[in-house]
């Protein structure tokens, strides 16, 4: 073989061997694209069944759905239906009743046109009556006319006198008869209207004082304050009783430390003063911090605590008499008489029932209520400050209404309440007629209570007119007064003759039991601060 022949061999054998590759990958080829349909087929097959299965879900709920719709909608018919016939029934049933209604009032109606046609005829009946009576009394006063003219004429010819001046002889008997009657009528009446007037006033005043319900009198000049233990004591009267003479100087009221277990007494005449002390006293017991500072503390604290207290008494009186626009300044002087006593009669309490006893009185007259009962709140208000401006308190009180504008009438009842001026009005008669009573029920005042805050006071204020005197306290029952004077303004060597000059004035203008003791005092204090 040559070499052309190898070639051509070799050619053909890579050609052969080149064919059964490319036959062996197509049959590949096909086995794959195979393979693939018959996944896409299958595929498609997975596809098409779920969305039949979801086609069939989709179909039974829109189905169900639709039977829930036919329901509710058949539901909502047959409610509607039967909210229809109610409502027909109830209309029907209102017709009916309008119609049962409407014969009964047509049956009272014939049942009324029957009377009314009975009451016709009796009327026609009657009148026709009156007709003939009529005539009747027609002629028969035709018949006395004709005989007393008869019997004028006899009279004429019998007395020899004519009409005019038998006429002017009877009128004047009959005038004198008249007055002398008259005057007895008069009397009887004057009499009779006297009596009226005073049972009727009695009655008033009666149904006034019943409407109004009041305490009788329990004035103290004492408060016990209760402690935790009887050790207590011993720390209010301090080292040397520096506490308790601190306490007595600040606040003005006598601290009585007894064998009383667990229990101080305050006695002092002046209620604001010993209602400081006690709001005090109870704090520093509670506290437990006793000394001087700090009772000096809480005095001024407590003062100004009262001071807000005073304020409240008096809006609360104020309201409850109905006086709601009254000016805050006078709320506040009116909560002072809180603790203002007359004859041992609580002012404030005496200024409310006033009120009270004028509103009733003036609602039985036909008087304003309202301002009755102002004037009558106010009637007093002068009492609150009659210790600190010069003049009575009436005179007080006036200034002060007129001050913050209160209606005329109002200054006129404060003015006129004791008889100073004359009333013009009726509510200042019925005001000062319900002081009256307010004072003179019983159990109204003590006048032992009144004598025995007005010796004590007499005390302070004549030991208070001498100059260089800062403060004086009643102590002991006015059997002690303490006299706080200025260290600038007196020596200790003036100490004693003003101690003697009190003395021999408290001997000259007052009356009293026993003996007074006076006690003046000079204190000198330091004080700085460390910052």
């Amino acid at each position: 073989m040559n070499i052309i022949s190898i070639v051509l061999l070799v050619l053909l054998v890579v050609l052969v061997v080149a064919f059964i590759f490319y036959a062996q990958s197509i049959k590949k080829n096909k086995q794959d694209a195979e393979s693939l349909f018959s996944e896409a087929e299958n595929k498609a097959n997975e596809v098409m069944a779920s969305a039949k299965r979801e086609a069939e879900s989709v179909k039974l709920e829109a189905e169900a759905f639709k039977k829930e719709a036919r329901y509710t909608l058949r539901e909502e018919e047959q409610k509607q239906r039967r909210e229809i016939e109610d409502e027909f029934k109830q209309e029907r049933q209102e017709l009916k009743e309008t119609e049962k209604r409407l014969k009964q009032r047509e049956e009272i109606l014939d049942r009324k046109d029957d009377t009314l046609t009975k009451k016709e005829e009796n009327l026609d009946s009657k009148e026709e009556n009156l007709v003939r009576k009529t005539d009747t009394l027609n002629k028969r006063e035709e018949k006395l006319t004709h005989i007393e003219e008869k019997k004028r004429l006899e009279l004429e010819r019998i007395s020899n006198l004519n009409t005019d001046d038998a006429r002017e002889i009877i009128l004047s008997e009959t005038r004198d008869g008249l007055t002398k009657e008259m005057a007895q009528i008069i009397r009887q009446s004057e009499e009779k209207a006297h009596a009226e007037a005073d049972k009727r006033a009695k009655n008033i005043i009666s149904l006034a004082i019943q409407r109004v319900s009041s305490d009788s009198v329990a004035e103290q000049t004492v408060s016990v304050v209760s402690l935790p233990d009887d050790g207590m004591k011993g720390r209010i009267i301090g080292r040397e009783g520096r506490n308790i003479r601190t306490f007595e100087a600040l606040t003005g009221i006598d601290v009585i430390i007894d064998d009383t277990p667990e229990a101080v007494v305050l006695s002092g005449f002046d209620p604001i003063r010993r209602e400081i002390a006690r709001m005090t006293l109870e704090q520093l017991v509670q506290d437990g911090r006793i000394h001087p500072a700090r009772i000096e503390e809480l005095v001024e604290k407590n003062r100004k605590t009262l001071d807000h207290k005073m304020r409240e008494y008096g809006e609360q009186a104020a309201f409850e008499v109905g006086a709601h626009n009254l000016h805050p300044d006078l709320m506040k002087i009116m909560g002072r008489l809180h603790f203002r006593t007359s004859y041992g009669q609580n002012v404030l309490d005496h200024s409310v029932e006033v009120a009270n006893i004028a509103g009733n009185l003036a609602g039985e007259m036909g008087e304003n209520v309202s301002l009755a009962k102002r004037a009558g709140f106010l009637h007093d208000i002068g009492k609150a400050l009659d210790h600190e401006v010069e003049g009575s308190h009436v005179e007080i009180g006036t200034e002060l209404a007129r001050k913050y504008k209160e209606n005329p009438i109002v200054i006129n009842t404060i003015a006129s309440h004791h008889g100073d001026t004359e009333p013009l009005s009726n509510i200042a008669v019925l005001v000062a007629a319900a002081d009256a009573l307010s004072a003179a029920r019983p159990g109204a005042r003590r006048e032992s209570i009144e004598n025995y805050i007005k010796r004590l006071k007499d005390l302070e204020a004549i030991s208070t007119s001498f100059e260089g005197v800062d403060t004086a306290f009643a102590l002991q029952a006015g059997r002690e007064i303490r006299v706080m004077v200025k260290p600038d303004r007196l020596t200790d060597d003036k100490m004693t003759v003003l101690a003697r000059d009190i003395k021999n004035r408290i001997e000259n203008e007052m009356d009293y039991p026993g003996n007074i003791k006076i006690t003046v005092i000079r204190e000198t204090r330091a004080v700085d601060y460390a910052k």
